[in-house]
């Protein structure tokens, strides 16, 4: 079993910046990737960003890319996520989740169906 812990969440106004982290434990060895959902005030859950370990690809929500960028440590199995110029429909709950499963193709963990670790997530609130 992996778990994960984020933290990072806050109040911003739009246009600044936050940095959020998620921690893993566990078995981390058996983690292939870790990714970021997020779930707007009453919207579905949504891809954010994703990274593998192997390989340490990166994969990002088309409104997100440019601003957001997901890094990590593989030997801490740590993920951060640097949220850049903020908007106020970035606001939401941010989750972080883990899968063990390996893909050939990166559309794969861009569903929230391959994780099975999740977070209890942490608010970001951007502020107009």
């Amino acid at each position: 079993q992996v778990q994960v812990v984020e933290s990072g969440g806050g109040l911003v106004q739009a246009g600044g910046s936050l940095r959020l982290s998620c921690a893993a434990s566990g078995r981390t060895f058996t983690t292939a990737a870790m990714g970021w959902f997020r779930q707007p005030p009453g919207k579905e859950r949504e891809f954010v960003a994703a990274i593998t370990w192997r390989g340490l690809n990166e994969y990002y929500k088309d409104s997100v890319k440019g601003r957001f960028t997901i890094s990590g440590d593989n030997d801490k199995k740590t993920v951060f996520l640097q949220m850049n110029s903020l908007k106020p429909e970035d606001t939401a709950v941010y989750y972080c989740a883990a899968t063990t499963l390996h893909y050939p193709s990166g559309n794969y963990y861009k569903t929230s169906r391959t994780y099975r670790s999740w977070g209890q997530g942490t608010q970001v609130t951007v502020s107009s």
